[in-house]
């Protein structure tokens, strides 16, 4: 008696079950996860954000001031000419970007006078206003 080999494989129907098993998940997958790369890059430009709000509260206290608007962040690590007590560099790497790749906006004073300041990402147009992925980021007036 001969016996008969059996040929290991997958079958072509067996491939084609997977495949489509596959393409299910995906489709039920996938749109929940981009639909939330809006929100996540909101969120670290809310979290850079507060993070250079806490360093710009550092300098304010070694230096008595704010960085002027013309001085900008990079006070942050390069210290002004005119500046006395200066400390830092107060943030080690370099400034960061938004998370759509523009530059933070950066005013002193800000909209209420005074000693207060305004820090935010303008969104994903990169313009004042906006809604949705383009509305502004931002503590405001500091």
């Amino acid at each position: 008696m001969q016996r008969k080999q059996r040929k290991l494989g997958f079958t072509l129907i067996e491939l084609l079950v997977v495949i489509l098993i596959l393409a299910v998940l995906a489709a039920l997958i996938v749109p929940r996860v981009v639909g939330r790369t809006g929100e996540a890059k909101k969120a670290k430009a809310a979290s850079d954000i507060a993070t250079l709000s806490n360093l710009l509260q550092q300098f304010r206290i070694d230096c008595d001031r704010y960085p002027t608007t013309e001085e900008g962040l990079s006070a942050l690590r390069v210290a002004p000419a005119d500046v006395q007590g200066w400390k830092g560099p107060y943030l080690q790497k370099e400034l960061p970007a938004d998370p759509w790749n523009n530059e933070y906006a950066y005013e002193f004073p800000g909209a209420s006078g005074g000693d207060s300041f305004s820090l935010l990402s303008y969104g994903s147009d990169g313009a004042p206003g906006g809604e949705g992925d383009a509305a502004d980021i931002g503590e405001g007036d500091m």
